[in-house]
């Protein structure tokens, strides 16, 4: 198992909290992760059909046949189960005795509010970083990343992506989907998540995507919800506040797994990536969601936007550290050129409290200029937590 840069972070939790929640895409290695820190916990997992009823018709049962300090595997499947919880904590008051992990975010945080409020802390693990990978002596090319993608079953067990991504679809994507939502059309609902994949980076545009589809935007956004909520997609806002600037709006999709979004849009041999037309956007996606993981591990908000405004003024992603902003300009070159730091030049002009402007490709010179520093994307992690 490659070491998450998480753990720490769950392990201090777990000694202010009596309860522990863990949340995130599916086979993002939750499971793994609380086994390997909690090893002399009971385990439980309600997808198991016997231990499901057995919450569901008789969770005072179900806490003695699994008595804390205890793993409940997939809890948003019976999200009831969170009363009796709160009720067995304010008893039994020990820290770190249960360890919740689930995948659908809305369901969760509804019931925790609810049920669980003061008494659990919320981690968010999304798949292995490239910091994680780094550390773990494995470290690829920048086209082998956007392949292989980041799913730890990938280098866990060498899983090719190539049979990896369609059965995490077919099992794991349409499951969430089919449980959230009355899903009629599943050719339209494929047609939608491909559409999506080709749009990374973008301002989605849901009524046109809708005509494209042959169904409501409506529907659409319902659906785009699903995804976020299912941890498929990451929406980055856009930043507002007073520089007297026309915004766009909407914010920008992100796939929270670059692979699938490269199997979705049917690439599959390495020597297509870089030829794909969308490549600066996969790449864009690679860099925002490794800085994503890097602000969840450490236990922040992300505090992630983009900016755009009307003129065409553009900056890929900004980080809001309290009254400080620090811009990032994101390229898939491998060549330096001091042109790619054009915007944040311009961005720098907007307000007193923007400061470090950064730009982060896929070179390895890293000179710092009068308009910019520039870093390796595998720094990324490094530059959005700064020591």
């Amino acid at each position: 198992m490659i070491e998450r840069t998480i753990t720490p972070l769950l392990k201090r939790l777990a000694e202010y909290f009596p309860v522990v929640t863990i949340t995130g895409s599916r086979q993002s290695g939750k499971t793994t992760l609380a086994k390997s820190i909690f090893k002399n916990y009971a385990y439980v997992n309600l997808e198991s059909r016997p231990d499901r009823q057995l919450a569901e018709e008789d969770p005072v049962a179900f806490f003695k046949q699994y008595r804390a300090p205890v793993i409940i595997d997939e809890v948003q499947r019976v999200p009831d189960l969170l009363s009796t919880i709160q009720v067995l904590v304010d008893q039994e008051k020990k820290k770190g005795a249960y360890i919740l992990t689930g995948s659908h975010q809305p369901a969760l945080h509804q019931e925790i509010a609810q049920s669980l409020a003061g008494r659990t802390a919320i981690a968010e693990l999304l798949p292995l970083s490239i910091a994680e990978l780094t550390r773990a002596g494995i470290q690829l090319e920048r086209d082998q990343y956007i392949l292989n993608g980041f799913m730890p079953r990938l280098y866990d067990e060498n899983i090719p992506s190539d049979l990896l991504y369609p059965n995490y679809y077919n099992t794991y994507v349409e499951k969430d989907v089919r449980q959230l939502i009355n899903l009629a059309n599943q050719n339209a609902f494929e047609t939608f998540l491909k559409l999506l994949a080709g749009r990374i980076g973008q301002v989605v545009n849901l009524n046109s995507m809708a005509g494209d589809i042959g169904v409501s935007s409506t529907t659409l956004a319902s659906w785009l919800s699903v995804l976020e909520a299912s941890y498929i997609v990451f929406r980055l806002p856009c930043y507002f506040n007073n520089f007297g600037k026309r915004l766009i709006k909407s914010p920008k999709i992100y796939f929270t797994e670059i692979g699938l979004a490269t199997n979705l849009l049917g690439i599959e041999k390495l020597e297509q990536v870089a030829r794909d037309p969308i490549f600066g956007g996969l790449f864009e996606n690679m860099v925002v969601l490794e800085a994503l993981k890097a602000r969840f591990n450490a236990g922040k908000q992300p505090e992630l936007y983009y900016f755009r405004d009307h003129n065409g003024l553009e900056v890929d992603l900004i980080l809001n550290e309290g009254r400080t902003l620090r811009p990032f300009e994101i390229k898939s070159a491998m060549t330096w050129n001091s042109s790619f730091a054009s915007n944040l030049k311009k961005f720098m002009k907007l307000s007193d409290e923007i400061h470090d402007p950064t730009v982060i490709y896929a070179g390895d010179l890293t000179p710092e200029t009068e308009s910019a520093r520039y870093i390796n994307f595998r720094d990324t992690a490094k530059a959005v937590i700064p020591k």
